[in-house]
């Protein structure tokens, strides 16, 4: 299994392949494996952010109001 690229380190792999491809300079099989490779980076960003997300709702879940961290395999048995 590879090892996923930093939130940063996609972005910045995402953002290169639109410029690529609003170049129109590459050819309609170049093209295509430049937008399958983007929808497939998309995804592993949408579920970076969501993971970011969930853990910022359980450090704001505290009782009382307080703010602490638990860990991410307790909190998913938990919802």
């Amino acid at each position: 299994m590879t090892a996923q690229p930093s939130f940063d380190d996609g972005l910045d792999r995402l953002e290169t392949l639109v410029q690529q491809l609003e170049s129109g300079s590459l050819s309609l099989e170049e093209a295509l494996a430049r937008f399958e490779e983007g929808v497939q980076l998309s995804q592993a960003l949408q579920k970076q952010l969501a993971e970011a997300q969930r853990r910022v709702e359980v450090l704001k879940a505290g009782l009382g109001g307080e703010y602490r961290a638990e860990p991410l395999d307790e909190a998913k048995g938990s919802r």
